[in-house]
């Protein structure tokens, strides 16, 4: 396997009122093609900054992020939203889904950003809703829908531009432990059939086990960084 991520020193600070806060610490990550990897550590520890950095949402106080090949700290802001659109796929702990589309248009966004005719961003949003088993709720509005149909329209929506990369932010969070598998099973096979490299966060020890590699932070620094199985 090839490395398609790596973190190089990767600092964060903030600043709350007059004091500089340290979220990261240091961090240098290599993540290989074809990876699993879960970061877990308690709150404040800077999983979610560090995924955010990887995923060029955020970017580092000092430091260097390099996402195949290409050195995301140093790219313009449209270049970096290129990269987010065709590289990496995005999901998140409250799902980010637009009221006002069905399901079958908040997975065509994606495909309209990058300028995909209308035709075919129908014709694969209709066939991913029908891979994650959604396909009978395509018409339907977030509302109508429930937590694990949301999420399961997010992460259609994450494949959209069938990128390499996706990055997952307490995607269980809000859901029942039996939803919450069924969504993690999914996951795990868009990895293993896929080959897709995939980075989540989670605090449930029961998820972080669906990865191959556990990387555990605290206090902005890697205390541990290990496989699970």
């Amino acid at each position: 396997m090839d490395c398609l991520i790596r973190c190089e020193n990767i600092h964060k600070s903030f600043l709350m009122g007059k004091e500089a806060v340290q979220a990261l610490r240091g961090i240098d990550i290599e993540v290989m093609r074809g990876e699993m990897v879960c970061l877990m550590g308690p709150s404040g520890s800077g999983k979610t900054t560090l995924l955010n950095i990887i995923g060029g949402l955020e970017e580092p106080s000092r430091g260097h992020v390099i996402v195949d090949g290409e050195n995301v700290v140093a790219l313009s802001e449209d270049r970096l939203s290129r990269l987010r659109l065709t590289k990496m796929g995005f999901i998140f702990q409250n799902y980010n889904l637009l009221a006002n589309f069905t399901a079958l248009e908040n997975v065509e966004v994606p495909m309209a950003l990058v300028g995909v005719g209308w035709r075919e961003r129908r014709r694969r949003a209709e066939e991913l809703l029908k891979r994650i088993g959604l396909d009978d709720r395509a018409r339907h509005y977030p509302s109508e829908l429930s937590g694990g149909q949301q999420q399961r329209v997010a992460i259609a929506r994450a494949l959209a531009n069938a990128p390499p990369i996706l990055i997952g932010d307490e995607i269980t969070g809000e859901l029942d432990s039996e939803t919450g598998f069924e969504i993690m099973d999914i996951v795990a096979q868009l990895n293993k059939e896929q080959g897709m490299t995939i980075i989540y966060v989670t605090h449930d020890p029961r998820m972080a086990k669906f990865g191959q590699r556990l990387i555990q932070l605290r206090d902005g620094r890697i205390v541990e960084d290990s496989e699970t199985s």
